[in-house]
């Protein structure tokens, strides 16, 4: 079985229209979705002891996913307010909370029992990112950072890339992935939303186009394509079927609501985030 792990950012996602917390962020939903499509998966990150911690850590138990490398830290559990418009996210509020923390020897030691370690942008562990590089395959989500000297830095450390294109043009998109899959990642994942999802292999070019479903809600769909897409990869699956499952995988997450689902109501400390939010939305300088 493929071990994939995931470290980095975590968060609930406190959605304006129902009240409800889901538990979120990019290297979080990536050990989720891993586990789900087959993958022995662990997640490496850091939550406090409050609600919002405690119910995430039951959902990847619940998931089946290794928490053996998870902090609890004092503090609170990072947040982010979500509005919708059309199914599309809207981020309204943020707080990192206590998912920003110093990796150390024994993580790096555990992600080196691993086949692959993803980490995300937003997870601020660039710094960290040759010595997890020296120990097992790294997959990256650049997001939406384009910056040319931050692809030089971080894609020759790359088994995979991903980037988040849903804003750019076809053209533009394929041309970003080739300019990072130049940098050195030797495969580059290119999410476009709607428009379905581009692949590169050297000079060969994988597309595929989005399936069509009754968009809830879009949070999540990415992290889904990343996961399904470093599955195929580790398990040697062919390009084409692998963008085939992801997009499928994708279209299922944009069918419920929350990136792994899970939602139960918010805590506290996010009530008066969203409290903040549902008035700056509502008055007129919000407009």
């Amino acid at each position: 079985m493929v071990r994939i792990a995931a470290i980095g950012d975590n968060d609930v996602d406190c959605y304006l229209s129902n009240g409800l917390m889901y538990p979120g962020g990019n290297c979080y939903n990536v050990s989720v979705f891993a586990r789900r499509f087959g993958a022995d998966s662990a997640y490496v990150g850091a939550m406090a002891d409050d609600a919002a911690g405690r119910h995430m850590r039951d959902v990847l138990q619940q998931e089946g996913v290794g928490i053996e490398r998870l902090r609890t830290v004092e503090g609170i559990t990072a947040y982010c307010v979500i509005g919708h418009v059309d199914g599309d996210r809207v981020f309204l509020n943020n707080d990192f909370g206590v998912s920003r923390f110093i990796p150390d020897m024994d993580d790096f030691d555990f992600l080196s029992g691993f086949d692959v370690a993803h980490v995300g942008q937003s997870s601020a562990l660039d710094q960290w990112l040759p010595e997890i590089a020296q120990r097992t395959a790294l997959s990256y989500d650049f997001a939406v950072r384009h910056e040319a000297d931050h692809i030089a830095q971080v894609a020759p450390l790359c088994l995979l890339a991903s980037v988040s294109t849903s804003h750019l043009s076809q053209k533009d998109a394929v041309e970003l992935a080739r300019t990072i899959r130049n940098a050195g990642a030797q495969w580059v994942l290119a999410t476009r939303g709607r428009d379905g999802a581009v692949l590169l292999d050297g000079d060969t070019q994988y597309d595929m186009q989005a399936v069509s479903v009754e968009a809830v809600d879009t949070l999540g769909a990415g992290d889904t394509f990343i996961a399904r897409t470093l599955v195929g990869l580790m398990t040697k699956e062919k390009p084409g079927d692998t963008l085939s499952a992801a997009a499928e995988a994708a279209a299922k997450t944009c069918s419920y609501y929350g990136a792994v689902g899970y939602g139960v109501p918010i805590d506290l400390p996010v009530q008066l985030e969203m409290a903040r939010a549902t008035l700056n939305q509502s008055s007129p300088a919000a407009e």
